[in-house]
Parts: C-alpha cells; structure tokens; sequence
C-alpha cells in the first residue's frame, strides 16, 4: 500500500484523510462498493459527533478467545466502543441506519459494566464498596503525609538547611531539598542529588505513613486485579458479540472518516462502474499539486500513448489517471466533478514509474526494465502504467520489441496508459484502432509547456527549447541543432503527419463500414418485408379464387334444378358466397397491380395515409410531401396514399395553466437522490415563474458535493434563470443558491 502512495505521489493526501479515523485499518473495503456508498450517503444529512480515537484490539480479542484476562484500560477500549453505538442506536435514524444501529443488540450483561466506567476509564464510586473504602485510606494517608511534611518545612531549626520551601517529587515520593549539614537536625534518606549539588531528602517521621500508602496501594491494585478478572470472564462469554461490534466499529469509522474528510476537503465520491472499459475524467486536479491545472480527459480506447514536450505534465498525467483509478477503487473522495466522471473497476493496478537501475544488485536501467515487464506481462484484466517505456536502449530496437509487448498485454484484456519521447513507437502503434494519442502541447510564442493535451496527435518533445528553459547556453544548443540537422526534423514531421493521415484514414474505413452495415440491414429488412408481404397476398388471392369459384358452382347447381324454389335457393347460396368473398379485407398496396397507378396525385390533393387524413404538399417520383392532420410532415411512397373527399381539420390547440394555489420562495433538496432532487427542482421553477417570483432561494447542502454540482449544471442549462449565486452565511453559504428568473 505504502508502495502505491509513495509511487503516485499520496501520501500527504493518505495522512490528511487517516487523521479522521478513529483507530488505524485497511483501506480496502470488502464488498460491494455500491453498497458502502449507499451508507455514506445516508450518513451525509445526520447530525452526529465523530467517535473519539480507539485503540486496535486484535491481541485482546485473541486474548479472550484463550479465556485469558484483560486490564481495566484495555477493557475501557470495548467500553469506548459499545457506549458509542448506544449514542448511535439514541440518535433514532431511518432507513439503512436505522435497520444497522437497530440490529447490534446489547447483551444484558455487558451494560452494567458499561455504565461503571467514567469518561477518563476511571471506575465509578459506589459500585465496588471494597475499592472505595481503599481509596477513600490512600486520600487521607496522602493529606496525613502532606500535613508532616509541612510541619517538618516550617521548623525553625531546619530554616538555615532549606534550599526553598517546596516540596519536590522524586522517583514518586514527596522530600525536601536540604543543604549539606542538615543530618544534625534531620533524620531521613537521601533519594538523590540536584544540580547544584543540594540533597533530596526523605524525613524518617513520614516512613511509617509512607509503608502504610504503600501497602493500600498494593491492596487497590489486588482489587483492580480481581474486578478486571471478574469483567474479562463476562467478556469471554459475549466473545462472538465483541469481535462482531469491534468489526462493525470499524466500518463505521471507515464511513464517517470519509465521509467529514469530503466535507472538510469539499471532495466527491467516485465510485467505479462495473462492466465499463473507459476512464473518464472532469476536473481532477491531483492532490500533490500547488494551484494545479484541472485534467478533463476521455480515455476510451485500450491503450494510451502520451508523447509531447519534455516536463510538459505527461508523468504528472499518468500519475493522476492511476490516482484516481486508486482512489476510487478504496471509495476515498477526491477532487473530482464525479457527476461528469467515470472509471472501471479494474481487477489489478500496475505501474513502472521509477529508474528501476540498482547498483548493489549490479543491474542495468533497460535489464530492471525487462524484469519489471516479465511481472506485469502475467496481468489480465487490469490497468497498467508505464512512464519512459524506451528507458535505458537504442529507441528503434525498443519500438520494435515493446510493440509486441503492448500488445502481449492488450491481448489479457489490460488497458495500459504510456508515456514516451519516441516516435518510432508512437508511429507503430498509430495505426492500431485500440490506441488512443495524446500530445503534451508546447507555446512556442513563450517557449514554454502549456500543461495541456490535444488528442489524436503524436507530439514533439522540444529537447532543445527545454534545455534553453532549465539553462542550457543557447550557443550550446544552437551547435546541437546545427549536428542534429533539417533532414532529421523533416523525418519527424513526415512521421507525424504519416500516423495521422493513417489514423483518419482508419477512421474513414471504420465509419464506412458502418454504414455499409446499416445499408445490408436495411436492405435485408425490406427483403424480408417484401417475402412476408407477398406471402399475404397470395394467401388472399386463393382464398377469394376458392371463394369464386365455389360461387360459380353454386350457380351451375342452381341452373339444373327443376323447381323454381330450389333455383332461389341455390342462387341465394351462389349470392352468398360472393358476399363472402367480397367482404375479405386485404391491402391493395400488396398486388403488383397497384390501383393508385392511374390515380394523378397533385399540390392540394386530399388523401387519406393509413388510419390519418391529411393534404398533399408536394410529388416527385419518388413519393409525395404531406401535411396530416396532427401537423406532422413526413415523405411516403404514393402507393401507400388513398384520396379522402373530407378536408384535414387541425383542431385549434388550447393550453390552460393555473397558477398553484401555494407557492413558496424556497425549496429544500436535502436527502433527495439527484433524480428526484432535479424533478422537484423542475417543478418549483415552474411554479415560480407562474407566481410571478422573480427571485428564489434553493437550499442542496455541502456533503459530497453532488446533488450541488447536478443543481448547478440544472439551472446554468434552464432557459428561464438568469443568474445564481451562492446565498450569504446566514442563509445557507455554500449549500444553498439563490437564483434570479
């Protein structure tokens, strides 16, 4: 752990947030992150005091487990613990807490021990008759030393041996500092010699007293003994319940130390997405830095290859995408707009950021490089940074072998984010759509970095105009121009303009064939339309020939007989069968001999398309123009028109708005979910704007910070506000708006 702090340049940032823990813990939260942020943010409205510093209790509970006793100030640390849920269970909180703080039940026999305890661990009077009856002695043997002390210090006699008239305390016992001489007045042991060369003196008459406070002293610890004994038997028994609170202790710590370092901080909470390949990141600003410029970056392909100018943010770049994939993985807040930011929840975090050169283990830069590599090449389903990846060799092997290295590794599904001053690498792995580039940019104007990065690009590093910079003589650099030569720089430039043009030209292919896709799936969906439409014709072209056809014999039936009450029945059957047929329904557009071929369809024309009336706007071989009824225009073939005699109406539309019958100037969000909390904003914008309010004051509160950032991004997009700001002290401060309309 200390390892990836130290490495991402955290660790001022780890002390700042474990100053608000109670007692020090992992940093890993076991399970469902989900799930933890879910209390977090139940805690956010609570009004609570955060529980005083606890000591670590794995050696005392392994001490119970073997039946083993406890002293009274590790047993006042189980103590400190319980009595903090009770306050916790007192608060009365709704909800997930509510059923959390409701589950931990105190068993019977712990309370009374709970309550025998005073705020500094010291045992209460009046429960244990016994040790007050000692301490009640050891206080009057203390004033009776006192009182023979004072005596002793005012005898006349013993003034011209005083050093001063206090009394002193060494090694635990009270004594007079006396000069040399003070034997012949004096009978007492010296404890020791000042400075200056006088005598700590312990007087005889006080030694009777002194073995009797000695003694009782010895008896109050027999008792403090025996109580401790009696409490770590009561203890041993509720084994199970202590282990479960002291865990469960901790867990709360972990949220409330989150939670108030956000709020002290103003951080937000990020917490990573499941089933997600992309890092996006707005506003983060990396801890580490002074006034530091706010990253705002969407790495959304495998791999990440950051080139540009020398000391122009690339590390600090890298650093800070694994800081908050570190972060976010632990839940610790950060500065992030978290609202407009996403991260993966990766299963490893990997990096090489250090020279890996080591003397005493006489291995080179590039041999520390390769075994560093053969470690991270085992990695599947992580992400991995690499800063220099070329360290150390010749730059045109390196690109050849990391190449293959890179993609050893985007082959276990890693993403990988690396940074680089050759571009013999960066125009190799250019052409690859799962690599994304990133150039750190360069004034030229100021000769200086701009701390910003321009996507899509392979940069260029400005050794010389760095070097200037940092205090290079420009004769210097002028002679390495000069060796280095145009013909290099034209290389360069070809290679970059040669990567580009070869990362639009993939880009071009892979929207073609997009399209192409779409153009066979819409083909194959009017093929299939077609088939399935013929097929219904020709079902309903046998159903009414059958039809007819049973006419017509019913009619020669009909001819033969001899009666004519059969001939009317028999054609009254024939008669019937026509009808039938007749009153099958079918689509005329289905036959290949459309009726609406000899219809002429023109400007004005009524029609009928489907089940809505409308009028012709426009024709043109491939279709009409028309108006429905219902205002809508839409482009359809004329075989799908029928004429209508009836004249489109468009009801005239009548909006009726009432204005609400209470309408407060104030509204309050806390507790809401973003979604619920915008919903309700929505509403009371509106009803505002119908009362005629021209000012309104919206109270969010502080706590992670994002329902204030979704109610900003609300009303900088809301057509009607026209300026917020945050309200005064008195009226909320930070965690309220007031908002012009």
């Amino acid at each position: 752990m200390q390892e990836y702090l130290k490495s991402l340049d955290l660790q001022d940032f780890y002390e700042s947030f474990t100053s608000f823990l109670a007692r020090p813990k992992e940093l890993f939260l076991q399970g469902d992150i989900k799930v933890h942020l879910r209390y977090i943010n139940a805690l956010e409205p609570l009004v609570f005091t955060p529980p005083k510093e606890v000591k670590p209790l794995h050696s005392q509970l392994a001490l119970l487990k073997k039946f083993g006793h406890l002293k009274l100030d590790e047993i006042f640390e189980f103590v400190k613990i319980i009595r903090y849920f009770l306050y916790l269970k007192n608060l009365k909180c709704e909800g997930i807490l509510g059923e959390w703080f409701s589950s931990i039940q105190i068993p019977e026999q712990i309370l009374p021990i709970v309550k025998s305890f005073l705020e500094n661990g010291s045992l209460k009077t009046g429960i244990y008759l016994d040790l007050d009856s000692i301490n009640a002695s050891l206080e009057n043997l203390k004033r009776e030393i006192s009182a023979q002390l004072s005596h002793t210090l005012n005898q006349n006699k013993l003034t011209p041996y005083l050093v001063d008239r206090q009394i002193h305390l060494i090694n635990d016992e009270e004594c007079l500092l006396l000069k040399a001489g003070f034997h012949h007045i004096l009978k007492g042991q010296i404890l020791d010699r000042s400075a200056s060369g006088f005598f700590y003196v312990f007087p005889q008459n006080i030694a009777n007293l002194k073995d009797k406070y000695t003694e009782l002293k010895n008896q109050k610890e027999s008792k403090l003994f025996e109580i401790a004994r009696e409490i770590s038997s009561i203890f041993t028994k509720h084994f199970l319940f202590l282990k479960f609170i002291d865990k469960e202790f901790d867990r709360f710590d972990s949220y409330q130390a989150r939670l108030n370092f956000a709020k002290a901080k103003n951080l937000e909470f990020l917490a990573p997405k499941p089933n997600s390949t992309e890092i996006l990141l707005d506003s983060f600003s990396h801890p580490a830095l002074k006034n530091p410029k706010s990253i705002t970056l969407h790495f959304k392909r495998q791999v990440l290859m950051i080139t540009g100018v020398n000391a122009g943010g690339k590390t600090m770049l890298l650093k800070s995408i694994l800081s908050v994939v570190f972060l976010s993985k632990h839940l610790i807040p950060l500065p992030i707009n978290a609202s407009k930011s996403r991260v993966s929840n990766f299963k490893s975090l990997d990096f090489i950021l250090e020279d890996p050169q080591n003397s005493k283990n006489d291995i080179s830069t590039f041999g520390g490089r390769m075994l560093q590599f053969s470690h991270i090449l085992k990695q599947s389903d992580g992400i991995i940074g690499v800063d220099e990846i070329e360290l150390g060799t010749d730059s045109d092997e390196a690109a050849s072998l990391f190449k293959v290295l890179l993609e050893s590794l985007m082959q276990k599904n890693n993403k990988i984010i690396i940074t680089t001053h050759h571009k013999r690498l960066a125009a190799l792995m250019a052409g690859n759509p799962k690599v994304q580039l990133l150039a750190a940019l360069f004034d030229e104007t100021r000769q200086m970095p701009t701390f910003s990065f321009l996507d899509g690009t392979i940069g260029k590093s400005y050794a010389f105009e760095t070097a200037l910079r940092y205090g290079i003589p420009k004769a210097l650099i002028n002679s390495a121009k000069i060796l280095y030569g145009k013909d290099k720089e034209k290389l360069n430039a070809l290679i970059e303009n040669a990567s580009r043009l070869e990362m639009q030209l993939t880009l071009e292919i892979s929207k073609a064939q997009e399209k192409s896709h779409a153009l066979e799936q819409k083909l194959q969906h009017l093929k299939d339309k077609e088939i399935a439409l013929q097929e219904k014709f020709n079902k309903i072209q046998s159903m009414l020939e059958a039809t007819y056809q049973d006419a017509i014999n019913a009619a020669k039936i009909a001819a033969k007989e001899k009666t004519k009450s059969d001939i009317h029945r028999a054609l009254n059957h024939a008669n019937a069968l026509i009808n039938k047929a007749k009153s099958i329904k079918y689509d005329s557009n289905i036959s290949s001999n459309n009726s609406n071929s000899n219809i002429s369809y023109t400007k004005g024309t009524r029609i009928k398309y489907r089940n809505m009336k409308g009028i012709i706007l426009s024709t043109n071989k491939q279709g009409a123009l028309i108006e429905l009824e219902n205002g809508m225009k839409v482009k359809v073939a004329l075989s799908e028109l029928k004429l209508s005699g009836n004249v489109p109406s468009v009801p005239a539309s009548k909006i009726n708005i009432q204005a609400p019958q209470t309408v407060s100037p104030t509204l309050d969000l806390h507790g809401m979910r973003a979604e619920d909390a915008l919903e309700a904003l929505d509403i009371f914008l509106s009803n505002s704007l119908i009362a005629g309010f021209d000012e309104v004051l919206i109270y969010h509160g502080i706590g992670t910070g994002r329902l204030s950032s979704v109610v900003r991004d609300f009303l900088k997009s809301h057509p009607k506000v026209l300026d917020f700001t945050d309200a005064p002290p008195k009226l909320g401060g930070f965690g309220a708006k007031i908002v012009k309309l």
